[in-house]
């Protein structure tokens, strides 16, 4: 089995085309493959598929499976490398198209400096992914409290496709993310699970943001976090738009119009590609 090896800012993923797999890709086979010491490593696997025909004009469909072997609605950085690599392989030739994904369509667009800008859809304030205790009827989950590991935290709720937690705070370094991360993850609050970002302004206007991603862990990227996180600044005044977001691993840039759509721009390069070797697809179960 071939596969190619993406990142988006240190946010690495393998794709594989659906096509090229003996059968269907099963939570273990994810876990190993994304093994960084026994398998090929990565934040995740993108699964390239032809479009089911639900969404109209796809030409793709992007299927995002974390390390943990749940598959998820969408990844923006994922979105970023998946948009490249089909003009790689040639199954594209516009510099913008549509791609079917469990989030719904995303149109990407290829940029003449390898970057590529996404309309990410529109940022939502209140989902079915947050249950408010006692069914608190709210139009927007916005400065609302939740308590993890005995602390009380001041977050919003955006759904920009998938679910984020964000987290206004001083100093995004000074805190125990790796404890506070999977317990957030878990509250009842989020009946999905969600994705939490801590962000700090800075003086410039920018944000500086840190994330811990379901089912994945901490990551040096996240673009759907980053997309959540300028649609939350942007409408906590914590930032104007565009909101140049600093993630460990590099810069993102996200647009928020005043109907909250919400666009993303940053970069994505090809790592390597290769095939399998008899061993591992032996591990697998695939021979």
């Amino acid at each position: 089995m071939r596969f190619a090896k993406w990142h988006g800012l240190g946010n690495d993923y393998l794709i594989v085309a659906a096509s090229d797999l003996p059968r269907t890709l099963a939570a273990p086979a994810v876990q190993l493959l994304c093994d960084r010491h026994r398998g090929v490593g990565g934040d995740g696997i993108l699964l390239h598929e032809a479009p089911s025909g639900a969404v109209a004009g796809a030409l793709a469909r992007m299927r995002v499976f974390n390390p943990d072997g749940g598959e998820v609605e969408m990844c923006g950085n994922g979105i970023r490398m998946f948009a490249r690599y089909l003009r790689q392989i040639s199954a594209v030739q516009a510099d913008e198209f549509v791609v079917e994904t469990l989030a719904g369509p995303i149109v990407p667009r290829l940029l003449d400096d390898g970057r590529v800008r996404v309309h990410m859809g529109t940022a939502r304030f209140v989902s079915p992914n947050i249950s408010l205790p006692d069914h608190t009827p709210l139009d927007e989950v916005v400065q609302q409290e939740l308590e993890a590991a005995g602390v009380r935290y001041t977050f919003t709720f955006v759904d920009v496709g998938n679910p984020h937690c964000v987290i206004m705070v001083d100093d995004v370094h000074d805190l125990p993310l790796e404890s506070v991360g999977p317990v957030i993850e878990h509250l009842p609050l989020f009946p999905n699970r969600v994705n939490v970002e801590f962000v700090q302004r800075e003086p410039d206007g920018s944000v500086t943001m840190r994330v811990w991603e379901r089912g994945t862990g901490e990551t040096q990227a996240c673009g759907t976090g980053a997309t959540a996180v300028g649609a939350a600044s942007v409408r906590l005044g914590a930032a104007t738009s565009p909101v140049l977001v600093h993630l460990v691993g590099g810069d993102l840039e996200i647009e928020v119009s005043p109907d909250r759509q919400v666009v993303m721009t940053g970069p994505a390069e090809e790592i390597f590609t290769g095939e399998l070797s008899s061993d591992l697809e032996t591990r697998l179960g695939w021979r």
